[in-house]
């Protein structure tokens, strides 16, 4: 599956931004899906997981309660809506899927396709 980010952009401590990820390609209904981020000068972090219906939820412990992932199928489309958004969570957000669905949703190394990026920053 082809996937490409965007919603990213420039916005100040305590804003909020929702970003966007736009599957392609063949049929993601199955499909784990999951945003990952990564910041300058370091690795890429696991941000959240959603399962195929979205009625399982993951985040990690340094978005949980000011971010939210949710899916809309019929669309192809994956978000994430990022609230009382702080200076290290300026990072370039990827977004990425994974099928069949297999082991921990946290690993970046479990995931088969991966959209190119959409930068964040928050000022502080």
């Amino acid at each position: 599956v082809q996937l490409q980010a965007s919603g990213g952009g420039l916005v100040q401590a305590g804003g909020s931004l929702r970003l966007s990820c736009l599957a392609s390609g063949r049929a993601f209904s199955t499909d784990r899906m999951a945003w990952f981020r990564q910041a300058p000068g370091k690795e890429r972090e696991f941000v959240a997981f959603i399962n195929w219906n979205g009625d399982n939820t993951y985040y990690s412990d340094s978005v949980k309660g000011r971010f939210t992932i949710s899916r809309d199928n019929a669309k192809n489309t994956v978000d994430l809506q990022m609230n009382s958004l702080k200076p290290e969570d300026t990072a370039v957000y990827y977004c990425a899927a994974q099928f069949p669905v297999r082991g921990l949703g946290t690993s970046e190394f479990l995931y088969d396709d991966w959209g190119q990026g959409t930068q964040v920053t928050v000022s502080s």
